[in-house]
């Protein structure tokens, strides 16, 4: 077998075999094919495209070019969901205690953010002393123990995969559905979860802009997840405006809080409700998806949602103290952004909110970047919202970093009009 063979069949419009994609992954991890050969191939799929059966061969193939975490120890189905990335999307921060307090086995390995935002991760080590690292066997005992651990992603999972997307940033493929489907399912796989919801954004602050190619993108991740024996739903949630207000590393710890103690927005209770309410099903606690949704809705409102997450943060070596009034893991100096205009908030470009926020410190524009954890900024309207002019339209919490940036953003990024509107935020479920 020989890689320029391959590459002038996938040129030629044909599909590869498992055997010929395990050679090409194994033969790049371990060195043995260059750069540029892979570069060439990656650029004949983003023409020639890639079947679900290829899709799911080079899934599998990254996921076996490293660890693959073992679950079986723990009883019962193991849950997982992965969310395409948003602005202001904290769900799994409420979502994970929420599954947690009403039994279901939530194991999660989460990544660090580049872009806008940080990543999980990064919002939970704004809470001081919390270890995102676990040894394999403690992930596990801590699963078994409290029903639930967030750990960072390990260096030694789906390493193919890091490879071929640091290559494929640099030569424009990254906006190729069987590549990004490909790569996310990898990880998931590695996962080592039963059942796994994917919430693919749609709209102004998502990667996915239109919602063709967002239900393309979650039906093959859906199929990929079929054809590797896993239980797998999709869900396209909007993300034309922020989830939540919040947005920023502590902020957003401070919006999930608020959310666990049943006082959340309305957005990001339903979309962690209906996330939840798959989740229930497939691990077998529930068995009516809307009884489900009633129970998740429980939860949040009489304190065990909230009580398992400060479990979560003991257990992981987190000072329970700041969470008694979490505004103290938030900056000290706030700016405020005040309206030009007066009537309905008509639209709100995400993505300008969530470069906003990495303006201020809260997210990194190259992998290198430190971020600040306890800056951001706090949206105080919606899209449909009347604001009159003068009113502050957002709280920055900031150092000294970006303040007039972030505040031409955030008034270039909302539409005032005269008109009420209203969005959908939960657009189609995928099976």
């Amino acid at each position: 077998m020989h890689i320029v063979d391959l590459i002038a069949k996938k040129r030629d419009g044909y599909p590869l075999t498992k055997e010929e994609i395990e050679f090409i992954i194994q033969g790049y991890t371990k060195g043995k094919i260059p750069d540029y050969q892979i570069s060439a191939l990656l650029m004949a799929i983003y023409f020639e495209n890639m079947n679900d059966e290829e899709s799911t061969y080079l899934a599998l193939a990254m996921r076996d070019s490293g660890d693959s975490i073992d679950l079986s120890e723990i009883p019962g189905i193991k849950v997982d969901k992965h969310s395409t990335g948003g602005v202001g999307d904290k769900v799994t921060l409420v979502l994970g205690p929420l599954l947690a307090s009403l039994g279901v086995k939530f194991a999660k390995m989460s990544g660090r953010g580049l872009g806008h935002t940080g990543g999980t991760i990064d919002k939970l080590e704004s809470i001081p002393g919390y270890q995102v690292v676990l040894e394999a066997e403690d992930f596990i005992e801590q699963v078994k123990k409290i029903g639930i651990a967030i750990v960072g992603q390990s260096g030694d999972v789906a390493p193919a995969d890091k490879k071929l997307y640091a290559l494929r940033d640099v030569t424009a493929t990254v906006e190729c559905i069987p590549l990004i489907a490909s790569s996310i399912m990898s990880k998931k796989l590695a996962s080592g979860a039963d059942a796994i919801v994917l919430d693919v954004k749609v709209g102004h602050g998502a990667f996915m802009k239109t919602e063709a190619d967002a239900v393309k993108l979650a039906k093959l991740m859906v199929e990929i997840g079929k054809l590797a024996g896993k239980k797998v739903t999709a869900l396209l949630t909007g993300m034309d405006e922020p989830l939540g207000h919040k947005i920023g590393n502590a902020l957003e710890v401070y919006e999930a809080i608020e959310t666990l103690n049943g006082e959340g927005p309305k957005d990001l209770v339903d979309v962690t409700v209906e996330i939840g309410a798959h989740l229930l099903l497939d691990a077998q606690i529930e068995t009516d998806f809307e009884v489900a949704k009633v129970k998740l809705q429980e939860a949040l409102q009489n304190g065990t949602a909230y009580e398992k997450f400060l479990e979560l943060v003991e257990a992981q070596g987190g000072d329970l103290d700041r969470l008694d009034d979490p505004s103290l893991l938030l900056s000290k100096n706030t700016v405020e952004v005040l309206s030009e205009k007066e009537g309905y908030v008509m639209d709100i470009n995400a993505l300008d909110i969530g470069k906003a926020a990495m303006r201020l410190g809260a997210g990194r524009e190259t992998k290198e970047d430190t971020i600040d954890l306890d800056v951001g900024l706090d949206l105080h309207k919606k899209i449909g919202s009347y604001v009159k002019k003068g009113e502050s339209i957002a709280t920055l919490y900031v150092r000294e970093k970006g303040i007039d940036e972030a505040k031409s953003l955030i008034l270039n990024a909302i539409s005032i009009g005269n008109q009420e509107k209203h969005i959908v935020l939960i657009k189609q479920t995928i099976k």
